[in-house]
């Protein structure tokens, strides 16, 4: 029997089997590449769901992770420690935030945001203005409050009766949100660019209409930018390619390269409802992760890396657009920056089962959409090979 053969039979025997994994076992990477126990090689573009956006081996990521290691890993938040407080001011200072509360995951930190909005309805004297607004298309989370929010529904149905006074309205239809959102409602909940729903940006005039919806009913705007946020759209935050801002901001998957960390940034009208003992998490915002996270944010949060994601994501659509659309199996490209889903007509599960005999990763965003998420630091002649490994794809599976 072999590693792989080994491997795979024991991931069987004793892991839960929520995932159809396939049939190589991954072992190390490099900058975009991933490679197999048995050596083979794959051109990574999917960055682990969003989250290699500095792609693998890099070197300051490690140096940072190795200098993390000679001090403490953990603490819990009853104490003060200092890569804690940097990485607050680190995000704070170059968003709209003025606070930030730390969690484990994007689920998490969408869950604290729904807690938040709750209490911030119920300190303003409306105890009734419990009402959550998501929209089609979303995801945030599979925990019960996140799920809630998530409106496919093959991930709900199973686990009903979730988290109550969710509804649901059309996303980048203003109409449709105007008739959802009400003087009961506390939160409005939406993705500057949608991931697992469909890789679909929202609209400048819906997100300013949301804007203004919410001021006018007194509900929180809530950006998840835990897919979308921090670099991958070219810009730091999803946000600025709009003209507004939310009042709470959910983080996650790129923010340590790797290690489990969330965050929830808020304004401070919406901190000064919340106090001790309002929400919690034992392992959060601990010293290594968050040294680790700061490393990560400082190599993003760079003139120079962001021109550069902005440049070659401009290629990456012109590439896709010129070799990938003309496909009869492809209907629409879209996204932005280097987030990029394209319309299938063949079940998109397809094309990833095929692309990866072609040393390609790539994912899913529903039954009919392929997702393309690069490491950030792709390079021009790696977006040539990942679009000519996509094209010889299409051509085998059409």
């Amino acid at each position: 029997m072999t590693i792989t053969e080994d491997i795979i039979e024991l991931e069987q025997k004793y892991v839960l089997q929520t995932y159809k994994r396939p049939d190589f076992v991954l072992e190390s990477g490099e900058g975009v590449w991933l490679y197999d126990a048995d050596g083979r090689e794959y051109l990574d573009g999917g960055s682990g769901i969003a989250v290699n956006a500095l792609g693998y081996q890099n070197q300051a990521t490690i140096a940072a992770l190795r200098q993390a290691a000679d001090g403490l890993i953990h603490v819990s938040n009853l104490y003060h420690t200092a890569p804690q407080a940097f990485l607050a001011r680190d995000l704070c200072e170059n968003s709209f935030a003025d606070r930030v509360f730390f969690s484990n995951s994007g689920a998490e930190a969408n869950e604290g945001a729904l807690k938040f909005a709750r209490k911030f309805a119920r300190s303003q004297g409306h105890s009734n203005k419990t009402g959550i607004v998501s929209f089609t298309g979303s995801f945030h989370g599979r925990t019960m409050g996140a799920l809630a929010c998530t409106a496919t529904e093959k991930y709900r149905k199973p686990f009903e009766p979730l988290v109550g006074d969710v509804s649901f309205a059309q996303f980048n239809n203003l109409d449709s949100a105007r008739q959802a959102i009400s003087e009961q409602t506390c939160a409005v909940i939406v993705e500057p660019v949608q991931g697992e729903g469909g890789v679909t940006p929202a609209d400048p005039e819906f997100m300013t209409g949301l804007r203004q919806l919410c001021d006018e009913t007194g509900a929180l705007l809530i950006f998840d930018e835990i897919q979308c946020g921090l670099g991958r759209t070219g810009t730091l935050w999803a946000y600025e390619n709009y003209s507004i801002t939310p009042d709470i901001m959910t983080l996650a998957k790129p923010l340590a390269g790797g290690l489990p960390i969330g965050a929830i940034l808020l304004t401070q009208v919406v901190a000064d409802t919340l106090g001790p003992g309002d929400h919690g998490s034992t392992f959060a915002g601990g010293p290594l992760v968050c040294t680790v996270a700061r490393s990560v944010f400082g190599q993003v949060n760079d003139a120079v890396f962001l021109d550069q994601v902005k440049k070659y994501g401009a290629y990456m659509a012109a590439q896709l657009k010129d070799k990938i659309a003309s496909s009869p199996l492809i209907t629409e490209v879209r996204g932005k920056g280097l987030m990029w889903g394209l319309a299938s007509v063949p079940p998109a599960a397809e094309i990833m089962v095929e692309a990866r005999k072609h040393g390609l990763i790539i994912l899913v965003a529903g039954p009919n959409v392929v997702r393309l998420l690069p490491p950030l630091t792709i390079s021009q002649d790696e977006i040539d090979e990942l679009v000519e490994r996509l094209s010889k794809t299409l051509e085998m599976v059409g």
